[in-house]
């Protein structure tokens, strides 16, 4: 299946460049956004790891300090400047950046800091589809057939040329929001308008290389993802996630983690062996990666690597010995601190992003208590609040919750979490400008 005798390195060393046991706190700066999963998480996770945090967000830079929380303000669509302004901190020992959109400000603070991170064309490579193929294709990984498109293009010669099955997706957007599969010029051309839409709303018209869309030949197979730090261009594996339900379209919502993999050792260490080859590629240096990455009888193809942590609140799945969070992990490696042995503490785990049940207003949430108390399940965390809109792919952007769950076997940890799911009921009422639209 995987030929040529492929050999897998993994140094495990840590490096401290900035502090060594026995000397003063260190310092981080941590950008995230004002209302993200994690940025709670990562705050307290240096607390407990003993690091000082300057938070850096996307708050407010007219009003004083409206959170309390004296975070220093940014603006993810002046990324130059805001880097300016954090560059100005003193004694800052590392930078984490939290979700796609502080990235590039981190990388470019880090440069001017004198800070090990990632650099600044290797974030933007990543933020870009079509930029990650071409250097995918270069590298000599494994890469569809794909091209780009003007989202104001008219979308008919397009759609005579594409390769079908293929799969349409915004250059600059994440967590597979405006990812469609085509299988034919039809499908295509709806798809494309769909797009298309989505782009013009404020929040994704704001975001990097929204004027485009990748265009790439649908790839079969089975789908992966990879949790990861480099350090000074080396990876470190933490975990290989499966995915156990089948991602094949017309979108591609992803519900279920599970780790460890359940695939051969030869297998795992193709994903992980390409997993570098791409980061590589990229030019990702320093820091936490999440990349995703599909397997099939040809190999591995990389999907995209992102230049952070995994999102929301997912990071909860994976707990170290000595109670070590996958959070604390990334800022201790920010100041040097990594540990030089890591082992995972369950045997299984998984996480499931709980699916949006439909479009609407959200107005309760039934069940949680009898979810809670399945075997296996360690946790329940509905995230979606009532009143708020309710919007599926490949509109929406965000999951109404997290089921976490461990247990003896990856088996074992994925029948927890699909019986705790169906446990749940959320009661969904019509929005009001869907109701307008019925009269």
């Amino acid at each position: 299946m995987f030929a040529g005798g492929i050999t897998l390195f993994r140094k495990r060393t840590s490096v401290s460049w900035n502090h060594s046991p026995g000397m003063s706190q260190p310092r981080i700066l941590l950008l995230a956004a004002t209302t993200g999963y994690q940025t709670r998480s990562f705050a307290a996770a240096a607390a407990n790891a003993g690091v000082n945090v300057a938070l850096a967000t996307d708050r407010c830079h007219v009003l004083e300090d409206p959170w309390r929380d004296r975070a220093i303000p940014i603006r993810f669509e002046e990324p130059e400047l805001s880097a300016q302004a954090l560059a100005q901190a003193e004694n800052v020992d590392g930078i984490v950046a939290v979700g796609d959109r502080p990235t590039y400000i981190a990388a470019l603070a880090a440069e001017t800091l004198g800070i090990p991170w990632h650099p600044p064309a290797a974030v933007l490579a990543c933020r870009n589809k079509h930029r990650t193929r071409e250097l995918f294709e270069a590298a000599g990984l494994l890469v569809p057939a794909n091209f780009l498109v003007p989202a104001n293009a008219d979308p008919g010669n397009a759609a005579r040329t594409a390769p079908y099955p293929c799969v349409l997706k915004p250059v600059g957007l994440s967590g597979s929001r405006g990812v469609i599969r085509a299988d034919d010029a039809a499908e295509f051309l709806e798809a494309f308008r769909r797009i298309g839409r989505i782009l013009s709303q404020p929040d994704a018209a704001r975001e990097a290389n929204a004027g485009a869309i990748q265009v790439e030949e649908f790839i079969p197979g089975r789908e992966f993802a990879l949790e990861g730090i480099m350090t000074h261009g080396v990876l470190r594996v933490l975990a290989i996630f499966d995915k156990p339900d089948p991602l094949d379209g017309p979108f591609f919502e992803e519900t279920i983690y599970l780790t460890p993999s359940r695939e051969p050792t030869a297998v795992q260490r193709a994903i992980e062996t390409t997993a570098a080859r791409a980061a590589s590629a990229l030019g990702l240096w320093h820091g936490p990666i999440h990349a995703e990455m599909r397997v099939n009888e040809r190999g591995v193809w990389m999907l995209e690597i992102a230049a952070r942590p995994i999102g929301g609140l997912c990071a909860r799945v994976l707990q170290f010995r000595n109670g070590t969070s996958l959070e604390e992990l990334v800022v201790l490696h920010s100041v040097g601190r990594m540990p030089e042995v890591l082992e995972i503490v369950k045997p299984a785990s998984g996480v499931m992003m709980i699916p949006v049940p439909r479009a609407g207003i959200l107005e309760s949430v039934d069940g949680r208590t009898e979810a809670q108390a399945v075997p296996g399940v360690d946790d329940v965390i509905i995230t979606a609040r009532r009143g708020d809109r309710l919007i599926p792919l490949p509109e929406g952007a965000s999951y109404t919750g997290f089921i976490f769950a461990s247990g003896t076997s990856g088996q074992a940890v994925e029948h927890s979490l699909r019986t705790a799911h169906s446990r749940l009921h959320f009661t969904v009422l019509p929005a009001l400008d869907v109701l307008r639209g019925a009269l």
